[in-house]
C-alpha cells in the first residue's frame, strides 16, 4: 500500500463522501432536467458551496486536533463559503457577475485539486482521481467565461454532468481512502507486535 504524505493531508476520508453524495444529487438534478433555469442553478449551487463549506470546516477543526492537514481544510472552507456568499449577495439579480463567480470558483477549486493530486499523495489511485478532477475543473472554468455563447437548457445540462462526475471521484476518492485508513491500521497494529515480540525476546534471553 502506497503512504498517504500526512503533511498535506486535508479531510477525513468520511468528508469526501458527503461532499460527493452532495455534488451527486446536485448533478443528478440539474442534468436530469429538475431544473429549467440559471437562476435556478445558481441558488441551489450556492447553498450547495455553503454546506459544503461548513463541512469542511468542521474537518478543519479534526484535522486540528490530529497536528495535521488543517491548513489545506480551512482553504478548502474559504473558498467554499465566499463563493457561496458571493453567489447569494453579490450576484443577485445579476447572471453575467453568477457565472463569472461560478467560473472563479470551478478553476481555483481545480487548481487546488491539482495541488493535492499532485502533492498530498503518493498513491496512483488518489493522485490520479485528484489530477483528473483538477484538470476538468481548470477546464472548465474556461468553458463558464464563455457560456454567453451557450443556450441556457445547454450550460445547465453540461454543468450538471460535470458536478455528477465530480461527486462519483469524490464517493471512489472516499471509499480507497477508507480502505487506506484500515489497511494502515492493520499494518500499524503488526509493527506494534512485531516491536513487543522483539523486546519480550530480548528481556527473555536476559
Amino acid at each position: 500500500m502506497a503512504k498517504i504524505n500526512r503533511r498535506f493531508i486535508d479531510k477525513h476520508w468520511s468528508v469526501f463522501l458527503v461532499r460527493g453524495a452532495l455534488a451527486c444529487v446536485f448533478g443528478f438534478v440539474t442534468l436530469f432536467g429538475m431544473l429549467n433555469n440559471i437562476e435556478n442553478v445558481v441558488s441551489m449551487l450556492a447553498m450547495l458551496l455553503l454546506v459544503m463549506g461548513i463541512v469542511d470546516s468542521v474537518s478543519a477543526l479534526y484535522a486540528s486536533a490530529k497536528k495535521h492537514g488543517w491548513l489545506t481544510s480551512v482553504i478548502d472552507s474559504v473558498v467554499d463559503v465566499a463563493a457561496a456568499l458571493c453567489l447569494l449577495f453579490l450576484a443577485k439579480d445579476s447572471l453575467v457577475n453568477s457565472l463569472i463567480i461560478i467560473a472563479v470558483y470551478t478553476a481555483v477549486s481545480g487548481v487546488i485539486d491539482l495541488f493535492h493530486g499532485f502533492l498530498s499523495t503518493v498513491d496512483p489511485t488518489d493522485r490520479f482521481i485528484r489530477v483528473v478532477v483538477g484538470i476538468l475543473g481548470c477546464v472548465m472554468g474556461c468553458v463558464i467565461i464563455n457560456a454567453g455563447s451557450f443556450e441556457q437548457m445547454t450550460f445547465i445540462r453540461f454543468f450538471g454532468a460535470y458536478m455528477l462526475i465530480v461527486g462519483i471521484t469524490s464517493l471512489i476518492y472516499g471509499v480507497h481512502n477508507r480502505s487506506q485508513n484500515i489497511e494502515d491500521k492493520i499494518a500499524r497494529k503488526e509493527v506494534a507486535k512485531k516491536s513487543t515480540r522483539k523486546k519480550t525476546t530480548k528481556k527473555n534471553k536476559k
